[in-house]
């Protein structure tokens, strides 16, 4: 791939922001597409980001915004998308233009609702975008943490090795290391997994289960991820290294983690609804465990933790009793 190519975001949440904040560091200047116009001015006024990270300031001089997708596209030749995975579909619906030549970084930790596919797969079958062109990013990094400068490392995952090192490349800074893959099912399907997992470590908090039992819970979790993507896609791979079992320990255990508090607030007595009124985020595990439980009909994998996540959220289990009976079933 040729030097100075344009990346363009797409999303206007916190990961998105910490993203664009490291792009910052390495490129002359960057393409940002955000949905509401009024997002744009402001932060063009108050050189930061309105709703997030808002100790994070840009040199919006920079920065050429759009809340036009087609003139973002038009104008960018790496489409880096950070859309929660339930706004994927409407926020491409207005798209008119190809992708087909474009490369497709997904930054996005979660399955396609409905369709129950990972975003990599959805790009490829729905815009005719080649796979060799799509990239996954992943691994332990909060982007609060991206925000205060903290030393994060990121996986960049793609079947083209030469690809996935122009984007690490194009991410990698002082605070920031990088790492490649060619494992981008195994890494979209773990992204998918810990938020999963991070949720159930949140409602075992919020029941008051203390350290230990979190140690054998999250044990338990990477042996269960480890199952499911070696038989949704099985290839060698090392399930300790950080976009599996990092990424699963820092969303599981981290202040910062959204699906964490997500779960916290469930184990504490509050209803799904209430949750998703009072975080103002999405917690991409809540619409995760649904796809893994669709997924794992034809693979048949012995997945208790994600079950028992989806008993509490969608078959309205009591969590003490669900995870009582899940206490039994870890080792």
């Amino acid at each position: 791939m040729g030097k100075d190519k344009k990346f363009g975001i797409v999303g206007g949440g916190s990961w998105a922001t910490a993203l664009a904040k490291i792009l910052m560091e390495t490129q002359n200047s960057i393409n940002w597409f955000m949905r509401k116009p009024e997002c744009i001015e402001l932060f063009k006024a108050e050189g930061h980001n309105p709703r997030y990270l808002m100790d994070a300031d840009f040199d919006v001089d920079k920065i050429s915004f759009y809340s036009d997708l087609d003139e973002l596209v038009n104008n960018s030749d790496i489409i880096v998308l950070v859309i929660p995975s339930a706004y994927v579909k409407d926020v491409l619906a207005s798209l008119t233009v190809s992708l087909k030549d474009k490369v497709v970084l997904s930054a996005i930790k979660g399955l396609i609702p409905e369709e129950n596919t990972i975003v990599g797969e959805f790009l490829h079958e729905k815009y005719s975008i080649p796979i060799e062109n799509i990239a996954v990013v992943s691994g332990p990094c909060h982007a609060e943490e991206i925000a205060l400068e903290r030393l994060s490392y990121l996986t960049f995952a793609c079947c083209d090795l030469k690809l996935a090192e122009y984007l690490a490349d194009g991410f990698t800074c002082s605070y920031v290391k990088t790492t490649i893959s060619e494992d981008i099912y195994g890494t979209e399907y773990g992204a998918v997994l810990k938020n999963v997992f991070a949720i159930a470590s949140g409602i075992c908090h919020g029941l008051r289960y203390g350290d230990n039992f979190q140690a054998v819970l999250i044990s338990n979790a990477i042996q269960e991820m480890e199952r499911f993507v070696d038989a949704v896609h099985p290839i060698s791979r090392d399930i300790k290294s950080s976009a599996y079992l990092g990424d699963l320990l820092v969303t599981g255990y981290s202040q910062f983690s959204r699906n964490r508090t997500f779960g916290t607030m469930i184990g504490k007595g509050y209803s799904v609804r209430s949750v998703q009124l009072e975080m103002h985020m999405v917690a991409e595990g809540y619409f995760g465990v649904k796809g893994i439980k669709a997924i794992n009909e034809k693979y048949n994998v012995d997945l208790p933790i994600v079950d028992a996540v989806y008993n509490i959220l969608y078959e309205g289990i009591a969590p003490a009793i669900e995870v009582r009976l899940l206490t039994d079933k870890l080792r």
